[in-house]
């Protein structure tokens, strides 16, 4: 069948600075570059190239250029060139086009609308050059009194974790992403003071030892969860939704499943990783109560447990069930979260942004009095120390990043997770590729991201007159929008600029 589909970038090769070094060729894994040596000249299939830079980055004269495409149909308002594209790539494959991740679509970003109030002379900022600046936050439920005995404090504490910084690395699981990419957030994690999530993809034996500051997910396939597993992670997160993609399950083609890989997640090399829409052993919220108080006897009530779901509509009536389930922790995932692979249909259309859930859940809690019995963690598209910083005055505990983390690695986005090639070998499990990954680069890469996210957010609280992560913590006015409807300034409770 001939193809109805035009190239999606154009390769611009300037022949007087190229030397024909091959470079191109060696670094591209979907086989885009070829050298024919009989008439000394390079190549490129444009079809198979997917924008991912790493020919250009690689380049030692720079004389590659890449750029979309400039071809164009006829202007209509309702048919882009991206809905013809997608439209003939399903009449010639008849498939579900799938996509990596997070959602890449206009819908309106609200962090870009809201501004953070800042000191003046009443009362005054604060260097966090000079003075002590808290960021330290504490994770699981809290008490609901403090009670004082012959001047002494009794207090039954429920199991905590604390972090030194409110920015934790995303579910990112081993199959899905390289071992390399894996180790480096692991370690990255332990230096910073933070943790990260083990996604669904279970935990490899040999990173275990010394290393605690992890989330370990408890997901439908139940992928290498056995009680070491539980017992060696800080936290133990039950994955209900996914922001990517909401109201399905997980799938890990049997091509990224290595020998490595199958180990760790305790199935058969080659298989595929099917995780199922549901939990089939959650379907009320008596059922997942249930389930976080097996975990909680099979951690011996050590480890906070925390239950995550998409940003959907009705995720603050969820919340609500899930804190009097047992739920020390809410982790919301909203319409910008990312993924290894998702329907483009899904990720594109289901779903809510992750600021909206987020104050009305928290909003939600509170007005039930119930907002202290369980942290909230938020996903969903964090871009800077900005986001993070508007998303604790919204109410967050902390917030998780995956797809910055990813960044931070080398990660170009070009969305081809799915394909189980990656040429900054981050998102394969194909030894050429994921060696080009150094997991200490990688880890010192991403100990610096969050080393200066969380200056930048002491600065932040220094210029509000605030010395302490938890003084912001859900304090809308310190928050004011711009260019918002007067709905959207009720789902968020802000007050306008000016106001």
């Amino acid at each position: 069948m001939l193809t109805h589909l035009l190239p999606e970038f154009k390769i611009i090769r300037d022949d007087e600075r190229c030397i024909r070094c091959e470079v191109c060729v060696r670094q591209c894994g979907f086989d885009v570059h070829s050298y024919d040596a009989e008439e000394d000249m390079l190549y490129a299939d444009e079809n198979k190239c997917v924008g991912c830079q790493r020919c250009a980055v690689m380049c030692p004269t720079n004389a590659l250029t890449i750029k979309p495409h400039d071809y164009e149909y006829r202007p209509n308002a309702n048919w882009s060139k991206e809905h013809i594209r997608d439209l003939n790539k399903q009449a010639e494959t008849g498939g579900v086009i799938l996509t990596g991740s997070g959602n890449d679509k206009p819908y309106r970003i609200y962090w870009d609308h809201l501004v953070l109030n800042a000191s003046q002379v009443t009362n005054p900022s604060i260097d966090p050059l000079r003075e002590p600046m808290e960021l330290r936050t504490y994770l699981g439920r809290k008490p609901d009194k403090v009670e004082f005995d012959n001047n002494q404090v009794k207090v039954d504490m429920p199991a905590q974790v604390m972090i030194e910084t409110p920015i934790i690395f995303s579910a990112l699981s081993y199959g899905a992403i390289s071992y390399q990419a894996w180790k480096a957030l692991l370690e990255a994690a332990d230096e910073g003071g933070t943790l990260c999530n083990t996604g669904e993809g279970g935990w490899p034996h040999e990173l275990r030892p010394g290393k605690t500051r992890v989330i370990a997910q408890c997901a439908s396939g139940r992928f290498g969860v056995d009680l070491d597993y539980l017992n060696s992670a800080s936290i133990v997160e039950i994955k209900i939704g996914q922001g990517a993609k909401p109201g399905i399950g997980g799938h890990l083609p049997g091509e990224k499943v290595s020998a490595d890989v199958s180990r760790t997640r305790m199935i058969p090399e080659g298989t595929d990783a099917i995780s199922p829409a549901p939990q089939h052993d959650i379907y009320s919220i008596e059922d997942l109560s249930m389930l976080i108080y097996a975990l909680k006897e099979a951690t011996h009530y050590e480890k906070p447990i925390s239950v995550k779901i998409s940003a959907v509509h009705n995720a603050p009536a969820i919340a609500s069930g899930m804190v009097r389930a047992g739920a020390d922790i809410i982790a919301l995932d909203g319409l910008r979260g990312g993924t290894g692979a998702a329907p483009k249909i899904i990720r594109d259309n289901v779903g809510i942004p992750i600021e909206l859930a987020l104050a009305a859940v928290d909003q939600r809690l509170r007005n039930e009095g119930i907002r202290n019995q369980a942290s909230i963690l938020v996903a969903g598209g964090f871009r800077n120390s900005g986001d993070i910083t508007k998303a604790i005055a919204l109410g967050a505990d902390a917030v998780y990043v995956g797809t910055a983390a990813l960044v931070a690695m080398g990660c170009t986005l070009c969305q081809k997770c799915y394909t189980g090639i990656c040429n900054w070998g981050i998102c394969t499990q194909d030894p050429y590729l994921s060696k080009r990954l150094n997991p200490e680069i990688a880890k010192r890469r991403l100990v610096n991201l969050i080393r200066g996210w969380s200056l930048e957010i002491k600065e932040m609280l220094g210029g509000m007159g605030i010395n302490a992560l938890e003084s912001l913590r859900g304090n809308r006015l310190h928050l004011r929008a711009i260019g918002l409807d007067q709905w959207e300034l009720d789902v968020l409770g802000v007050r306008g600029a000016g106001d």
